[in-house]
Parts: C-alpha cells; sequence; structure tokens
C-alpha cells in the first residue's frame, strides 16, 4: 500500500517527492509578505519524521549553509521517513544581520508564543506547532553570538538519554550537558516531548569550514542511526565526542587590547595563562589564567574587551580525556568522500 502524503500549510507532498512550502508570517511595513519557508522531503518508506531548523537568531549564518548543504546531499534521494528543513527560522532578523526580532525581541525566549501575541510570539507559535510538534526529534543549529566563536558541540539536557545517545551519533567535538531555559525551542520542545538536539558552532554572520562539515555530517549520522539513511558513504566518527558536565565564562580582569594565547578546542591546565590585556600605552598587563583544567568550547574575537567581558568559555573535562580530539575529527572530515569539491560548491 503506497505510502500517504505529507500534509503541511494545505499543500500535500506525495510519498518520494520534495516541495517547499512557505507559511504566512506576517507583512512588514511595506506590505512585503514574510513566511516561514519549510522544504518537505516525504520518503518513499515509512520511517522517523525529523525536523533541522538553522537561524532561530537571525544572525547564525553558518547553520543556513550547512542546511544548504545537506540538501544537496545524494544520501537524501533514499529517505525513509520525513524530514523538514527550515533554513531561516527568523527572515526579519536575517535580512537585518541582526541577532533578534524588529522589536529586539530574542525569538528563541518567546517559546511556545501564541497566535496573537507580539511578532515573535506569533512566529514562535507557527514554528512550534507546524513543524517541531509535528516531528519526532530534531536539531537546532546555532552559533556565538557576533564577535565570539565557538567549538562545534552539542548541547543536550541533563539526565536525558535519548538526546545523549543522539548526540553520540552526531560526534561534534564536545558534549555539553545543559540546563533548559525558560522560553526556548529545547525547552518548550522537551516538555511537549519532542527531543532535541542544540548544535552550537562558529561565529556570528561567518561561516567556518570546519563548523560546517561537523554539522552537515553530524545530522546525516542521526539519520542513519534513526534508521532514516543507508549506512552506506556516512562515516561514524573516528574519535569519540568528549562529554563536559559544566562550563564556565572566563570574564576579563580589566579593560584594554586582548592577546590571546590559546584557542577553541585546545586542552588547558590549572592556571595556564591564556590570554593577557594590555592598556593602548602598554603600560599595564594583566594575565588571564585558568581556574580549572578543561577545554576551550568558545572565546572572544574582538581584540578590544571591557573589563568583566566574556573572555573564554571553558568547559570541565575527565582527567583521561583525549587532547586531539578535534585534529583527528579534522583529518577524518578533509579526506571523507562526503565532502569533496562537487558536494561544497
Amino acid at each position: 500500500m503506497p505510502r500517504s502524503a505529507f500534509e503541511l500549510g494545505g499543500t500535500c507532498v506525495a510519498a518520494g517527492s520534495r516541495a517547499s512550502v512557505a507559511l504566512p508570517v506576517s507583512d512588514m511595513p511595506d506590505h512585503t509578505p514574510v513566511s516561514l519557508r519549510v522544504e518537505v522531503l516525504h520518503g518513499k518508506r515509512p520511517g522517523p519524521t525529523m525536523f533541522v531548523s538553522a537561524a532561530v537568531h537571525g544572525d547564525e549564518v553558518i547553520g543556513v549553509e550547512i542546511v544548504r548543504r545537506l540538501l544537496r546531499t545524494s544520501q537524501l534521494d533514499k529517505l525513509q521517513g520525513t524530514l523538514l528543513v527550515v533554513p531561516i527560522v527568523n527572515a526579519f532578523g536575517f535580512l537585518a544581520r541582526s541577532r533578534y526580532l524588529p522589536d529586539r525581541r530574542d525569538l528563541n525566549r518567546c517559546f511556545p508564543g501564541s497566535a496573537s501575541g507580539s511578532l515573535g510570539s506569533r512566529l514562535a507559535h507557527i514554528f512550534l506547532n507546524d513543524v517541531v510538534l509535528r516531528c519526532d526529534f530534531g536539531i537546532d543549529l546555532h552559533s556565538a553570538a557576533v564577535h565570539r566563536t565557538n567549538l562545534p558541540q552539542i548541547r543536550i539536557t541533563p539526565g536525558d538519554p535519548i538526546t545523549a545517545k543522539m548526540a553520540r551519533s552526531f560526534g561534534a567535538p564536545v558534549i555539553l550537558t545543559s540546563s533548559l531555559r525558560q522560553g526556548s525551542l529545547r525547552g518548550e520542545a522537551a516538555e511537549r516531548g519532542t527531543p532535541v538536539l542544540l548544535y552550537e558552532a562558529g561565529e556570528g554572520l561567518r561561516f567556518d569550514e570546519f563548523s560546517v562539515r561537523v554539522g552537515v555530517a553530524g545530522i546525516l549520522r542521526v539519520m542513519r542511526d534513526q534508521d532514516m539513511l543507508a549506512a552506506k558513504g556516512i562515516a561514524h566518527p573516528r574519535t569519540p565526542s568528549l562529554t563536559c558536565n559544566g562550563s564556565t565564562w572566563l570574564r576579563a580582569p580589566s579593560g584594554g587590547l586582548l592577546r590571546t594565547f590559546r584557542a577553541e578546542g585546545d586542552v588547558v591546565d590549572e592556571n595556564e595563562v591564556l590570554a593577557a590585556i594590555s592598556d593602548p600605552s602598554g603600560s599595564t598587563e594583566t594575565e588571564l589564567v585558568a581556574p580549572s583544567p578543561g577545554i576551550l568550547i568558545g572565546r572572544a574575537v574582538l581584540p578590544v574587551v571591557n573589563e568583566g567581558d566574556a573572555v573564554f568559555h571553558l568547559a570541565e573535562i575527565s582527567p583521561t580525556a583525549h587532547e586531539d580530539t578535534v585534529g583527528a575529527m579534522t583529518a577524518q572530515l578533509e579526506t571523507d568522500p562526503l565532502f569533496d569539491e562537487d558536494e561544497i560548491i
């Protein structure tokens, strides 16, 4: 018996086909319509329903590139189940190159939203109910804010075995347990029974090739392990992710010019000097040292800081943690046939 069509926004997508569906959101002040565009891939054979979303924050463009490459991979031709892909959730912020909505609200604090609330509330309501809650699970793609960068990492809920298993399948350098925040997509989806992986990588308004490749490969690995894709051509990570149960931001002890000596992905020791901050004349200099051993999963890239600015994001690791996790993953992604030039252009 043929598989039933998938209906979204009044469009019926037949089994074994693909369609782009525009869900109306609102109009711009000049009456230009704004919609939530969803790429629907409905496989011939039954399987889970999954979503992948990017640009909940409009300046986090790296997720948009990950989605673009994902949609071009040949593995999706034999999809089992249904994949819903939203390349740009926050079109308002994306067009303005801004993290926020026009009213300065953070969309990722607007969930569950409502059909009659603010612009962010309405967009959150549409995305949550028409896309997220129709899925068995999903992956939400993010990056650091402007002037910061993140090591590719997966954020999961403490004590949740489902997202922990999916995170190991994804194979990012780091898995970080992170508490759910009120009003966030991940928090609201978890409360409704839809597990969501949050992928953090790279910098706002910038592309980073390593982060993009980790993201594409990780999504395909999760789909393989959820029986949505065949295993052929999708390699397991050669090095397991480092699991970190906590993290802290190290802040600038003074204002001035920042010189960093270590980068994201570096494993550091307690009391190791990570950076120095000097005044413009060079008469004073303050060192920033690691208060404990760990791995740097994020850092500031702007060399001008105020006292108290977040400079390094340090995650806890076990004493036996593999120091070359990032290097091993880089080598694997450089030789993976999935990422030949024909695939990434």
